[in-house]
């Protein structure tokens, strides 16, 4: 893991009218040390863990089959419902989508069937407890910067989530940053290959031409594997390819880690050019971390080597001289573990406590 070395070089305003967000029923009492369930959602599954005592209990996962938004809450009720207790307090949810986190109203989502939903009113009238609905790659940032206890690790980190797409999440002065609208940390959506020879270009769908999601995402993995299968059909990959395998992204991994160079080739193109996103993050926050997660994140040190190496070519000299890049501690269980921390933080309302230092904090 290595501190990147390498100066930081209006918007026009708007009324905007908010509406307070519906109250959440009362808890017996508040502290991020009662018993907190943490979901974190995604296109495929829903994993939920429990933190109680400043413990995360192993993360239960299950399929989800759900094509509405209403199914889609009765998936989450039901796995809430076997995990709480009478001294569950909160329920954090994490879900792949733009959120307005003060009301929990999810207004887009590219890999779910939810959009313009209040998820959660919808959940907090179905359980009666106080439900917290944020990002999950927010929230995955919220389990690499903050210990079981709410107390900050690290000031300033960036976290990039690199799965079917890339989400990015903001801590930034021991808080975690949102925005003016709870948006904001969209990173797989910056872009960094653009035309721009005559102009923009006419927009297309998200992610958009050019983006990093649209040029370094597990997805693209998938693609650059199958090619390189079909080019060298003596690889690892190839035989499997040929053998009638359809090749993915797992299978890269896979092969790289036996030693097969088309698939550490593969490996080397995607953290190449998600080296050039960390880049922009470093030059933008000089940030005291920068975290991979996500599931292509399993490949190690064959993705992080790459990625790291190209950030440090794009690192404007002076910046991101106390930046380390990393892989992300809590793998698989970063979106639950963010997600009950995210409660506990709501519940007791505790700015202080999960915006101190942790020596703040203890010395307190």
């Amino acid at each position: 893991m290595t501190a990147v070395g390498r100066s930081k070089a209006g918007r026009s305003s708007q009324a905007v009218t908010k509406v307070a967000p519906p109250s959440p029923p009362p808890a017996p009492e508040t502290g991020s040390d009662g018993h907190l369930i943490g979901v974190d959602v995604g296109g495929t599954k829903v994993a939920v863990a429990t933190l109680e005592d400043e413990a995360l209990s192993s993360p239960t996962l299950q399929p989800t089959e759900a094509t509405s938004a209403d199914g889609l809450v009765d998936e989450i009720v039901a796995a809430v419902e076997a995990a709480r207790n009478p001294r569950t307090q909160a329920v954090g949810v994490g879900v792949p989508s733009v959120v307005d986190f003060q009301s929990g109203h999810v207004r887009s989502s590219v890999n779910l069937h939810m959009e313009d939903f209040d998820l959660r009113g919808v959940l907090q009238d179905r359980l009666g407890l106080p439900v917290f609905v944020d990002n999950d790659a927010t929230l995955a940032a919220v389990a690499e910067a903050f210990d079981e206890g709410g107390r900050a690790l690290v000031q300033n980190l960036v976290m990039f989530t690199v799965g079917t797409g890339i989400g990015g999440g903001l801590v930034l002065d021991g808080k975690v940053y949102r925005g003016s609208t709870g948006a904001a940390g969209e990173l797989g959506h910056t872009l960094v290959r653009a035309s721009l020879g005559d102009g923009a270009q006419k927009p297309g769908k998200f992610p958009q031409a050019g983006s990093l999601e649209s040029l370094a995402a597990g997805r693209v993995l998938d693609r650059i594997g199958a090619e390189l299968a079909r080019e060298h059909p003596e690889s690892e990959l190839g035989k499997w390819a040929k053998a009638g395998e359809h090749i993915d992204g797992h299978d890269v991994v896979k092969a790289a880690y036996e030693g097969d160079q088309t698939a550490i080739g593969a490996l080397r193109i995607l953290g190449e050019r998600l080296g050039v996103g960390l880049a922009n993050a470093i030059n933008t926050f000089d940030p005291d971390e920068v975290v991979i997660g996500g599931g292509v994140s399993s490949a190690g040190e064959l993705l992080l080597g790459p990625a790291r190496d190209a950030a440090l070519e794009y690192v404007l000299p002076g910046v991101g001289t106390q930046t380390e890049i990393r892989l992300a501690r809590h793998g698989v269980a970063a979106g639950v573990r963010g997600a009950a921390l995210l409660a506990g933080l709501e519940l007791s309302a505790a700015d202080r406590a999960f915006g101190s230092t942790r020596v703040e904090v203890e010395s307190a």
